[in-house]
């Protein structure tokens, strides 16, 4: 069963552009390294210039399981967390 993923991400002022820039990165790896990772998108909240969120499907747990262990996500989103005021807020989804 697809497994949606949904991680709202707060950024710290000033940093806007370095977390872009490394949310970027590790979306197109994802894509291209992962085929069994549907999608993998950042937005940006217009209401408040510091919130973002990433939504990400994979075919299965397995798969989100193994995007979490690749080294790309490791080095990436440590870069990402040291832009950000706290933790990600994540939310799983089974899809319908």
């Amino acid at each position: 069963m697809p497994l949606g993923v949904f991680a709202i991400l707060k950024v710290a002022e000033g940093r806007n552009l370095e977390f872009e820039q490394l949310a970027t990165q590790l979306a197109t790896k994802a894509i291209k390294n992962e085929s069994k990772c549907n999608f993998y998108q950042f937005n940006k909240s217009r209401e408040d210039g510091q919130t973002y969120i990433a939504m990400e499907q994979y075919v299965d747990q397995h798969a989100f399981d193994a995007h979490g262990k690749t080294d790309y996500f490791r080095s990436l989103s440590k870069a990402m967390g040291a832009c950000m005021t706290a933790p990600p807020k994540i939310e799983f989804f089974d899809s319908i």
